[in-house]
């Protein structure tokens, strides 16, 4: 009978993904009962799992400005204007079956039960105050997509739409190179690749029609590379994972498509992460198989330059309506006279970033078919700008080589002076999430 592996992995995307579960085996193992697998354990070859987290993310949004007086040799100064508040919901049913010789498949389906996303003015900060209503981004009124005809109460500017459904469907192959249950003098060493497809909504946003998208997909497939090391020492199983996750395309009606022209860093964000933990036993009894446990874990997230959907998206979506008369309008051709006018699609560029994280879970196994875990996520992200799309690129022969050029094939069209241009830039400061989540598994 093949055997499986647990993993544990935490939600969309704050993922702990493929590090070695303590005390598992390896998905894709010999039959226990073949008379030459002296490595075996009790195991299974199929498990279901189950998969809910809450997670709240907060943070401030600045505005650089520059004024008289200011310094040159200091960075841009900045000032304070909005808060940003998201609350989501996720369920992800997960599936892993071994193959063959420690080889295992997987699957995992991350489905966004509701997600509620609000701005509201900051500390200190009224609507006649406020950068982004002075500058015409939204009314002094606020929006509310609930209730688009009525202004907003209190300090609240912006509120979206309450978004459901599915982004991507996880689709992975692993082995092991190394298992600690055929011999325990070495750790168990996975590698394994998952490609992740973009199946679900696309996530947009009209002011005409605010409720009329209630998609979560950013439309984008994604191919995540891994390996992770695991070795059981007693009471204590020290783990280590380092993952590579990057877009490989998009889907045609996916925002993160590239203009032409003098466009940069179109696509979205590739992203790096190395995460590493200690798991203590407080009851280990392999008569029963009953185990009681503490994980205790870090992970470094380092975010390279690309395009995101950030907090700000729907209010740049809703100020970059070319139906109207908005401050982000694009320009779909910059080398003809005139606008010809693009609705800006909301995200935008978004420079390199650091997400840290600590997480402390709680795991238990009751008897060889359940396990279960309650798990808790502190994650902070360095500041970092989010409006940050180049003005173009100097093209040899075109105009001054040592310039971006108006009215040719240099200028990026995705770049709004009124966002992106140094002194009007937004940054996200104040970076602050927390993740609670629940995880159930019964193995067959």
């Amino acid at each position: 009978m093949l055997r499986s592996v647990t993993v544990l992995v935490g939600l969309f995307g704050l993922s702990w993904d493929v590090r070695a579960n303590p005390n598992s085996v390896v998905a894709g193992g010999r039959d226990p009962d073949a008379e030459d697998a002296g490595y075996a354990q009790k195991s299974v070859n199929v498990f279901t799992e189950i998969d809910y987290a809450y997670e709240l993310d907060t943070s401030q949004l600045v505005r650089e400005r520059l004024g008289p007086g200011a310094d040159p040799l200091q960075p841009v100064p900045t000032i304070r204007d909005l808060d940003f508040k998201q609350v989501r919901h996720t369920i992800t049913p997960r599936l892993e079956v071994g193959v063959y010789h420690d080889w295992f498949v997987t699957a995992a389906l991350p489905i966004i039960i509701g997600q509620q996303r609000e701005l509201t003015l900051t500390d200190g900060v009224d609507r006649a105050g406020s950068t982004t209503v002075t500058d015409g981004l939204l009314p002094a009124g606020g929006f509310d997509a609930h209730d688009p005809s009525t202004p907003t109460t209190g300090d609240l500017l912006f509120r979206g739409p309450t978004r459901s459904g599915l982004d991507q469907v996880h689709l992975g192959l692993g082995v092991a190179l190394m298992n600690q249950a055929k011999d325990d003098t070495k750790p168990t060493w996975k590698l394994g690749a998952e490609i992740r497809l973009a199946i679900g909504q696309i996530m947009a946003f009209d002011p005409m029609q605010p409720d009329a998208n209630k998609g979560v997909s950013r439309g984008v497939h994604e191919l995540k590379v891994y390996t992770s090391f695991a070795r059981k020492l007693g009471w204590a199983e020290p783990w280590v994972e380092l993952y590579w996750l990057t877009p490989v395309a998009a889907k045609t009606d996916s925002l993160f498509q590239d203009p032409g022209f003098g466009a940069t860093n179109t696509e979205l964000s590739q992203h790096g992460a190395i995460a590493a933990g200690i798991e203590l036993y407080a009851l280990d009894n392999t008569a029963d198989d009953t185990r009681i446990s503490l994980d205790f874990g870090a992970k470094a997230d380092l975010h390279f330059e690309g395009r995101e959907y950030t907090e700000m998206w729907e209010a740049f979506a809703y100020a970059g309506d070319s139906r109207g008369m908005g401050p982000l309008i694009l320009d779909s051709d910059p080398t003809v006279t005139g606008v010809q006018p693009l609705s800006h699609p909301g995200i935008s560029n978004v420079e390199n970033y650091l997400e840290t994280s600590g997480r402390l879970a709680l795991r238990a196994q009751i008897g060889p078919h359940v396990r279960f875990a309650v798990t808790g996520d502190l994650v902070w992200k360095t500041d970092h700008t989010i409006t940050f799309a180049d003005a173009g690129v100097a093209i040899p022969g075109v105009g001054n080589d040592d310039l971006v050029d108006p009215g040719t094939q240099e200028i990026n069209p995705l770049h709004v002076d009124a966002v992106d241009l140094v002194g009007h830039r937004y940054r996200s400061v104040n970076n602050f999430d927390v993740v609670v989540g629940v995880q159930g598994q019964v193995l067959f």
